[in-house]
């Protein structure tokens, strides 16, 4: 009988391996301080700015982490010079999330490293493949009380 394969696992597992490659052989390997999700994170705030201003609860949101793990990240992307925190007009208190010159250079070689990594992983998976991952993906996401992915 065929042993059932722990489906939270091997996501995991998958997830790590993305992670490190990415981090490895992509385009932090020349850089001390920024990590692959800092990187992930400088291209969300790069994209989503261009229509709206950025918050900490947009990236708690989209990256699905914990506040204090956001703040942690946030502050550190701050110190090492790709992010500022400005105040808003309509709320002292909300500081709108904005990349500096450092990150915007960062961001043009993340996405180039990006498009290489997907196609990589992307390599030998047929268009109908991958209409069914997303979809697994996004049923797994459902399961889990996420409503859907991007």
């Amino acid at each position: 009988m065929k042993e059932k394969k722990a489906m939270g696992q091997q996501i995991k597992r998958v997830s790590n391996l993305i992670v490190q490659r990415f981090s490895e052989q992509l385009f932090f390997a020349d850089s001390k301080d920024l990590t692959s999700r800092q990187g992930w994170v400088i291209g969300y705030i790069c994209e989503e700015s261009k229509v709206r201003d950025v918050f900490q609860k947009d990236i708690e949101k989209q990256f699905n982490i914990r506040r204090s793990s956001a703040t942690g990240m946030l502050n550190l992307l701050e110190k090492n010079g790709y992010l500022e925190r400005c105040p808003v007009p309509h709320d002292a208190r909300l500081k709108k999330l904005v990349l500096t010159p450092k990150a915007i250079e960062r961001q043009k070689m993340i996405e180039e490293n990006i498009h290489i990594f997907d196609a990589g992983l992307e390599e030998g998976i047929s268009e109908e493949e991958k209409e069914t991952f997303y979809l697994v993906l996004n049923k797994i996401a459902k399961n889990l009380g996420y409503e859907k992915l991007n």
